[in-house]
């Protein structure tokens, strides 16, 4: 099991607990800070951070 918390711009914030082999969809804000937190013995840590940014209007990616 994983958190997942998106933050973003205009007070814009999303969190998520996703289950093994879940698979989800979503959109957020250009620019937001996309983090993935996981377990270990003695609390949550941040596993991943990523940036989202749409340079080009068709398609949404993360860097």
């Amino acid at each position: 099991m994983v958190v997942l918390r998106c933050v973003g711009p205009k007070n814009f914030f999303l969190e998520k607990v996703l289950f093994p082999s879940e698979e989800i969809v979503l959109s957020v804000p250009n620019d937001s800070r996309l983090e993935i937190w996981g377990n270990e013995l003695y609390g949550p840590k941040l596993e991943q951070r990523i940036r989202i940014r749409n340079e080009y209007k068709d398609n949404l990616i993360a860097a």
